[in-house]
């Protein structure tokens, strides 16, 4: 990011001394006489104002989400017919009160164990990606005039400072084939009665029903259908501050032109909800799960923006800019969902109404 940066900077700043020269050829070529003060409907000393809020309205492009990995909602000791988990005792001796299964044919009489079944399909299925829905969303700006160049037309410079909201949301369907691994695990110790089939016990720890866990052994392999289902927001609030240099134009200087490059930053509030449903190949038999949640991160990067103001009032003005903005890629995991939301190669429009002062 620091080498983009800096050619970044080095460009617009050639640019700008370009510019400068040109503008100021360009003003040494008119030879018209200026207009008398009095006869101008704005007076130009009501368009030096040093203080200036612009709040715009802001629309992104090219913000993209990416989501890949299996889900597992119920995480370790969770089965497709069953679960077994630590009690409260912490499995004392190796027994837990905090089991339960679903069908009788899991339940071996001899040797007294019970067997949990898993489809698990490969972490390369179902991944999906695509451009999501990127709403309308505010920025609220800052400039601070620090001065202004007389030698290079006027030129005007100062301090730029801008804290800015949108949404972003992103549904996804996808199908995939997929390697299938069908594991079964074994529990056995069960001492006194076998529960019936959907038992379900708990984690106080009470002295009935206990297993002792007998370890797991994986099964055959076979192929399926894996079918996932995201629904991905997330709400970006961001801040940026830069030094900027702004061109007026005319005679009056009611038009401007504003450049500004600097350091930026992202608050991401996102939350992922999905589901996936395998189905077997053979069998036809299928299994679900779902599974989402919430995370915040803070992103670091920089921007640079180009902004074209008029000024038709001592005080009001209207703008509308350009802006570039990266941001990096955000990351997380949602019980075992990775959605990614990119953020490098943002674009937004930028049209608003200002107030100098």
């Amino acid at each position: 990011m620091n080498k983009n940066y800096s050619l970044f900077t080095a460009s617009l700043t050639g640019a700008l001394l370009l510019g400068a020269g040109a503008v100021s050829s360009f003003a040494q070529l008119d030879k018209a006489p200026p207009l008398e003060k009095e006869t101008l409907p704005l007076e130009k000393d009501t368009l030096t104002s040093t203080n200036r809020f612009t709040l715009s309205m802001r629309y992104g492009l090219n913000i993209s989400a990416k989501f890949r990995g299996i889900g597992s909602a119920g995480g370790p000791g969770h089965y497709s017919d069953g679960y077994v988990l630590t009690d409260s005792t912490g499995n004392f001796l190796g027994y837990t009160s905090n089991w339960g299964y679903d069908n009788s044919s899991q339940y071996n009489q001899v040797p007294n164990t019970v067997t949990y079944h898993n489809a698990v399909p490969s972490n390369s299925a179902a991944p999906a990606s695509g451009n999501g829905d990127s709403n309308p969303g505010v920025e609220l700006t800052y400039d601070r005039q620090l001065g202004v160049k007389q030698e290079w037309n006027n030129m005007r410079y100062g301090l730029e400072f801008a804290l800015n909201y949108m949404k972003f949301s992103m549904d996804s369907n996808t199908s995939a084939r997929t390697g299938v691994n069908t594991e079964s695990y074994t529990f056995g110790g069960i001492p006194g009665q076998m529960p019936s089939p959907g038992y379900r016990g708990g984690f106080s720890g009470n002295p009935g029903d206990p297993v002792l866990v007998a370890g797991g052994t994986p099964g055959a392999n076979t192929t399926g259908t894996l079918l996932s289902h995201d629904d991905f927001d997330a709400d970006i609030w961001g801040g940026r501050l830069g030094p900027y240099i702004e061109f007026p134009f005319g005679k009056k200087e009611q038009f401007t032109l504003l450049l500004t490059v600097g350091p930026a930053v992202g608050l991401i509030h996102a939350n992922e909800h999905w589901k996936q449903t395998l189905t077997l190949d053979g069998s036809g038999s299928s299994s679900s799960t779902s599974g989402g949640g919430s995370n915040t991160d803070i992103l670091w990067g920089w921007y640079g923006a180009a902004t074209a103001n008029y000024q038709f009032d001592k005080h009001w003005g209207i703008s509308a800019g350009v802006q570039y903005q990266d941001l990096g890629t955000y990351n997380h995991s949602f019980s075992g969902r990775n959605a990614q939301l990119d953020l490098s190669q943002s674009i937004f429009l930028e049209i608003g109404i200002s107030y100098s002062f």
